[in-house]
């Protein structure tokens, strides 16, 4: 019973030793592994350690790179490092300083008289519009300032205000004075309205008789003509029209649209002779015909009344020209015709 009990001890003293000696080869073998695994992934991953550098120094140290492929990662990291490089060496470039140079004698002595006192600059008048002077009248002089300057502009004529219409005829009386003027041709309604536009004193320069070539028309055919086919804006050409009696009556004088709004006509081959230039038209084609009794003496008599209505020109009353006449060398016409009575222009 003893020895049992002795070779029982001895067994589990042998077993106890024998599980502590397993359990300390398992643990270290647990090891290695975790050693072995930990290793692997930091040969995989290397991660470079950032060592603090001063500014303006630059220590290379050596970092692992890794075995594979350029990334844009790398490319951003070697686009940063250069763009701190530059900025580096910039750095450093500034922090010296560059020698000055010593100036040459010639160049002190400059300076030395340049630092007397410099005259201040001249105060320079600007132009001011000064109304102009009437005649009879002296212009006042500043006496401390200079004169000054007047400006006036040229090319463009001041507005001299509108011309008075003339008076109406008298009425009826027993005095032979107070007889009124009596017009064969020129209606109430024509004079009416030609002293209704505002006409503007020395607008009009030229009074311009014209044939509109047709034996027959007038002036509501001729402003669908100029309108519709001829793509006039502004209609009618002529600011009057006198009838031979077909499409109106004969020496019946129509007023243009153009008088009445006081604007330019489209009768004569040039804008600026458009634009001082009457226009009065006499229906009919005078290269075959000649104009009627009736047709003259009614432009007779509308001139003369134009002319007392649009006042005097710097030469003197209006003058009254063909078409032929007055139209630019460039462009000849025959126009008011070679069969017109141009000795009747010799009354004006």
């Amino acid at each position: 019973m003893l020895r049992f009990r002795i070779w029982l001890a001895t067994a589990l003293a042998f077993g106890a030793l024998i599980t502590g000696l397993l359990r300390a080869e398992v643990s270290e073998e647990k090891r290695r592994d975790q050693s072995e695994e930990t290793g692997t992934r930091s040969a995989s991953t290397p991660k470079p350690k950032k060592s603090p550098t001063p500014k303006g120094k630059h220590r290379h140290t050596p970092t692992p790179r890794p075995k594979t492929g350029k990334t844009k990662s790398d490319g951003k990291k070697a686009s940063s490092k250069t763009t701190k490089t530059a900025k580096s060496k910039s750095a450093v470039k500034e922090e010296t300083p560059r020698p000055r140079k010593t100036p040459t004698p010639q160049i002190e002595e400059a300076r030395a008289g340049s630092e007397t006192p410099a005259p201040p600059p001249r105060a320079i008048a600007l132009p001011t519009a000064i109304p102009s002077p009437q005649p009879g009248t002296t212009r006042p002089v500043s006496a401390g300032g200079p004169p000054q300057v007047v400006i006036e502009k040229s090319g463009i004529e001041e507005d001299q205000g509108l011309e008075p219409p003339p008076s109406p005829p008298p009425r009826r009386g027993f005095w032979p004075w107070s007889r009124p003027v009596s017009y064969r041709y020129l209606t109430s309604s024509v004079i009416d309205a030609i002293r209704r536009a505002p006409v503007k004193r020395r607008r009009w320069q030229f009074i311009v008789v014209h044939n509109s070539g047709t034996r027959q028309g007038n002036a509501r055919v001729f402003d669908y003509y100029h309108k519709h086919v001829r793509r006039m804006q502004n209609g009618l050409a002529y600011h009057f029209v006198i009838g031979n009696g077909t499409s109106t009556g004969n020496g019946q004088v129509e007023v243009g649209d153009r008088w009445r709004r006081q604007i330019n006509g489209g009768h004569v081959h040039s804008d600026y002779l458009n634009n001082i230039s009457l226009g009065i038209c006499l229906v009919g084609d005078f290269n075959r015909d000649q104009p009627t009794r009736a047709q003259l003496d009614a432009c007779e008599e509308l001139i003369r009344y134009l002319r007392n209505r649009c006042g005097k020109t710097e030469r003197g009353t209006i003058p009254v020209k063909p078409h032929r006449d007055i139209n630019p060398p460039r462009w000849p016409t025959d126009c008011p015709g070679d069969a017109f009575p141009y000795s009747w222009f010799r009354r004006f």
